[in-house]
């Protein structure tokens, strides 16, 4: 969470008997940077992450100036540091990611440190939705007939997930059978805004599947990345990128 708050943008709302707190915009705007009040939403999420990222190191004043002043005629000249509130799994890539937290456990064994110190430092769920093959099809019982196969093929990786999910914080597993990643994504896990560390904030997300940008119809801005980016962000490493380019 941010540590320098450069801007006095961090302020509180209360509603009610409860009183949140997050990083105001509108604050920002009347502080000398009337651009962003036309800023595109998408870049406004992007901005709200990097006021309260703020650290001096990773994401630092200038960084925030830069954004708040976004030239859409400037070119994407200047690099930002993306920290997503959560990462999107499925089985492909998702399984060797949690083999690796696993051999990270056993590593620290070895050294004589506390294994349950490895965890995700970002949320992180896993949708098994990659491993179903269709065998019978234009029968009643077809989707009980796929589902005992397709458990009966994969029992090994099933288990091993089942385990990551009992053996980790920070992680969870959406068992087979229960829809396919983009849909549980929209209907489940996406939360638009959410409470962390005392702040509420703007729901992102990267994913490891070219469809993750499916997110963004309800407002949540997401990327489809790879399973080493996935897995870096999962470690509390975020993801450098130019200004993105805004279309439409």
């Amino acid at each position: 969470m941010s540590t320098e708050n450069s801007f006095g943008t961090r302020t509180s709302l209360s509603v009610g008997d409860t009183t949140v707190a997050f990083h105001s915009l509108e604050t920002l705007e009347r502080g000398g940077f009337p651009a962003v009040a036309r800023l595109p939403y998408s870049l406004k999420i992007l901005l709200e992450n990097l006021l309260r990222r703020e650290d001096g190191r990773s994401v630092t004043a200038d960084d925030i100036q830069a954004l708040a002043a976004w030239d859409p005629t400037a070119g994407d000249t200047k690099e930002i540091a993306f920290m997503p509130a959560r990462v999107l799994l499925q089985d492909f890539t998702g399984v060797p990611a949690v083999v690796d937290l696993a051999a990270m456990r056993d590593g620290v064994v070895r050294l004589g440190g506390n294994p349950d110190q490895i965890n995700p430092l970002q949320p992180a769920e896993l949708v098994i939705d990659h491993s179903v093959q269709v065998d019978h099809f234009r029968e009643a019982n077809a989707f009980d007939l796929n589902a005992q196969l397709e458990f009966s093929r994969n029992k090994e990786r099933y288990a091993f997930l089942k385990w990551g999910q009992q053996a980790f914080d920070n992680f969870r597993v959406v068992p087979p059978d229960t829809g396919i990643v983009h849909q549980v994504n929209l209907e489940w896990i996406a939360s638009v805004a959410r409470e962390e560390g005392g702040l509420w904030i703007p729901d992102t997300l990267v994913g490891t599947d070219s469809h993750t940008t499916m997110i963004n119809g309800l407002g949540v801005l997401g990327w489809g990345v790879g399973g080493i980016e996935a897995e870096a962000v999962m470690l509390g490493q975020p993801i450098y990128m130019l200004l993105p380019e805004v279309v439409g």
